[in-house]
């Protein structure tokens, strides 16, 4: 059963059985959520946009059209992510760059990720980090602009 709060805004009907959507939440009508997915409160999330199984949202992230989140994705409070490399207001030469951020990857608390940007599976972004490149699966990257720290141990 998806749990919806009373005060969120939501509007598809692409959202897996098991998941909770808190107050203060827009979900665009063509936006599709997997199964078993925690959206904390004050979130965004537009139309061309597609989050898998077993994703937590933290408060204050908004996610744009072409964006991608894969099972088992973590996304920190307040992480900023970008679908325009060049944004201004009414811009008719808007380019969307889409963004990818696979399965089981961790996005710590107010990062940033530019448009078109790849994060690899089981990689780590540390909290505050400007992404402007790909990150390789199972490395964790840090900074501004952030730049590999180490590679992730199996566990």
């Amino acid at each position: 059963m998806v749990k919806i709060h009373p005060l969120a805004d939501v509007q598809s009907e692409n959202i897996g059985d098991g998941t909770q959507i808190w107050q203060y939440c827009v979900v665009l009508e063509n936006a599709v959520i997997g199964k078993n997915c925690n959206i904390n409160c004050q979130v965004l999330i537009e139309n061309d946009v597609v989050i898998g199984d077993e994703v937590t949202i933290k408060p204050g992230v908004q996610v744009w059209d072409g964006v991608t989140l894969e099972d088992d994705v973590f996304v920190g409070p307040n992480v900023t992510f970008t679908n325009d490399l060049f944004p201004k207001s009414k811009n008719l030469s808007f380019e969307l760059k889409r963004t990818l951020i696979k399965k089981g990857a961790s996005i710590g608390a107010n990062a940033t990720i530019l448009a078109g940007i790849t994060v690899g599976e089981n990689a780590l972004i540390g909290a505050g980090s400007v992404l402007t490149k790909d990150v390789p699966a199972n490395e964790i990257w840090v900074g501004n602009p952030a730049k590999f720290f180490k590679k992730l141990e199996n566990d």
